[in-house]
């Protein structure tokens, strides 16, 4: 197992897993656009770099909540408005980008991020369970 520091272990992750969801979402954009990699490769960049800047925002926000309330437990609910939070924001964001660069309608471009979202959840849950076998956790030694 690698070491690394806590800052180097996030920074390590967050590299790794974006330009791995870059290539990913680029396929599946040109899938779901019936375009070339030019055309998605920019959208799923742009994608990438919104979701990391909204995730800052979003968490740091979050955490500032959390802060506040008396009671810190992280329960299922505060776990699922946390997820819906943060999800929905990310729609909110990429929904018109897909409409103005693909020429789509609202449905369109929400099944777009619709399958997004779906291939999201599976890879952020493997991508994961498989950088924490190579990475161990900070706290472990």
């Amino acid at each position: 197992m690698i070491h690394l520091s806590p800052i180097k272990r996030r920074l390590v992750y967050v590299t790794v897993f974006e330009i791995i969801a870059i290539i990913m979402s680029t396929y599946i954009l040109m899938w779901l656009s019936n375009s070339e990699a030019v055309e998605s490769l920019p959208v799923a960049v742009m994608v990438s770099v919104t979701a990391v800047i909204w995730n800052f925002i979003f968490n740091t926000g979050f955490e500032a909540w959390e802060r506040r309330r008396q009671n810190h437990e992280r329960t299922f609910l505060i776990r699922s408005m946390h997820a819906i939070g943060f999800e929905g924001g990310l729609i909110l964001i990429c929904l018109p980008l897909y409409m103005i660069w693909y020429k789509v309608g609202l449905y369109q471009a929400f099944m777009m991020e619709a399958a997004l979202l779906l291939f999201f959840l599976v890879y952020t849950f493997v991508f994961t369970l498989i950088f924490d076998k190579i990475f161990a956790l900070p706290n472990q030694s």
